[in-house]
């Protein structure tokens, strides 16, 4: 600081001796027209052939030789306050130089990286400022090197310590550039890792909350709940899928890259991915595993609401039994009460297929569940099954009833036609004229018994 200071003040003087000396060669050059006409007479009278022309002679040559060293002298001073002026010139420059890259130097090392994402993007901004400033700062550089390499020209005799000093200098401005390019590496790694580090946290709350949703315990009240239940869930299984495969990949790659590009914090990232997947396998084993339960109670409140709608249909066939025994028509014929039992029963053979149906579900939910459920599950099927072969035994009776009643509207009815025949031959025996032909008179009638094995029956209905 103590030469930095001297030479400020020398570069305060220089110039006034540098106008002094430049005001005594005007002064020697003013002289000089003067000199010549002194030195032209004196020439002349030296060329005589006098006595004093041998001194005149002398004088000449002396005065010429001082002129010749004053003008000398002069220029050498001229040069010399030159020299000196641009080597303290440069010292100053160099000066300066260095004491603004040893100001920089201390902005670069900087350990400070922010403490969250917003506040290293404003540390990244600003040391991007001071690099741009640095890169700037290079024509200064340059131009201190084209004074070092002018006095070096020079031949000046400080030339060893110039040039090491400018090669310091030199070293200096490359390690401040190189320590700049660090610092803002640094600063990039941090405000990636504090930007993937938020990514992550979004991404494991997101599958977090998505957890709760799929870890439901809710299967549905009855079939229509639980229908409405699997609809809902199948939509947000689809939607949690693909937008947690597109954020999952963005995540990962953008691991992957940081990675592939040296980061520092390359196993802390590592780790975080491989978190972040195994918390997303676990989600889709979840959301598979509410699915199915899901469409296993499904099938248990179908099995059940189908047993419901079942057993209804088998009371509703029981109840219309009666009315089909004691049909509200006064004088039945017996083959329209066949035909209403042909019907009825051709209806039964409908629901033959949902018993079974039923059993089948029953067999099948049987292999799923146990305890309770298993129990309900049974208890329900043998409901049906006991109401379906009272219906069918209720169905016999009626096919037997029917078919007795059948016979029997059809002996009353030959019986009556056979006494009214009866009746007409009565009639004839007692008239009172007799008839020519007995033979003639003798009309038999033409319907005839026919025994209860030829009436036709309809056909058994299968036990499922």
């Amino acid at each position: 600081m103590y030469l930095s200071g001297k030479r400020s003040e020398y570069l305060l003087i220089a110039p006034r001796a540098v106008l002094v000396t430049e005001g005594l060669r005007r002064e020697i050059q003013a002289h000089g027209p003067r000199l010549e006409e002194v030195l032209e007479r004196a020439g002349a009278l030296a060329s005589l052939r006098s006595p004093e022309a041998e001194a005149v002679r002398r004088g000449l040559e002396q005065l010429q030789s001082a002129w010749a060293g004053l003008r000398e002298a002069a220029e050498r001073r001229q040069q010399v306050l030159d020299a000196a002026f641009q080597v303290e010139q440069y010292y100053f420059d160099v000066a300066e130089v260095e004491a603004w890259l040893g100001e920089q130097e201390l902005f670069m090392m900087s350990e400070d990286k922010g403490k969250d994402e917003q506040s290293t993007l404003q540390l990244l901004k600003k040391h991007l400022q001071l690099e741009q400033g640095v890169e700037n700062y290079e024509e200064s550089i340059a131009q201190l090197s084209r004074q070092c390499r002018a006095l070096l020209e020079m031949g000046h005799p400080d030339s060893e310590q110039i040039s090491r000093r400018q090669s310091q200098v030199d070293r200096l401005y490359v390690a401040l550039k190189e320590l700049g390019e660090e610092r803002r590496v640094g600063l990039e790694q941090q405000y990636w890792l504090y930007q993937l580090s938020r990514q992550v946290d979004e991404l494991e709350h997101w599958i977090a909350e998505k957890e709760v949703v799929a870890g439901s315990p809710e299967l549905g009240q009855d079939f229509e709940h639980v229908s409405v239940l699997q609809e809902k869930f199948s939509e947000f299984a689809s939607e949690t899928g693909t937008a947690g495969r597109e954020r999952l990949a963005a995540v990962n790659q953008m691991v992957d890259e940081l990675i592939e590009c040296g980061h520092t914090a390359a196993a802390t990232m590592a780790e975080w991915k491989d978190g972040l997947n195994e918390a997303w396998a676990e989600l889709l084993e979840l959301m598979g595993t509410r699915a199915q339960l899901l469409a296993a109670s499904r099938e248990l409140h179908k099995f059940f609401s189908d047993a419901r709608e079942l057993q209804g249909q088998i009371e509703e066939k029981r109840r219309r039994l009666p009315r089909l025994t004691a049909p509200p028509e006064p004088r039945p014929s017996a083959s329209s009460m066949q035909r209403t039992l042909r019907a009825f029963e051709h209806d039964l053979q409908l629901l033959v297929s949902q018993v079974r149906q039923l059993q089948e579900g029953a067999a099948q939910l049987r292999t799923v569940y146990a305890g309770e459920h298993a129990e309900a599950i049974a208890s329900r099927e043998q409901e049906v099954l006991q109401g379906w072969k009272e219906l069918l035994a209720a169905c016999e009776d009626a096919r037997l009833h029917v078919s007795s009643t059948a016979d029997a509207l059809r002996f009353h009815s030959q019986a009556r036609d056979l006494l009214s025949w009866m009746d007409g031959i009565a009639g004839q025996i007692g008239a009172a004229d007799k008839p020519r032909c007995p033979s003639s008179h003798l009309g038999l009638p033409t319907c005839h018994w026919q025994p209860l094995s030829a009436v036709p029956r309809p056909p058994t209905i299968p036990y499922p």
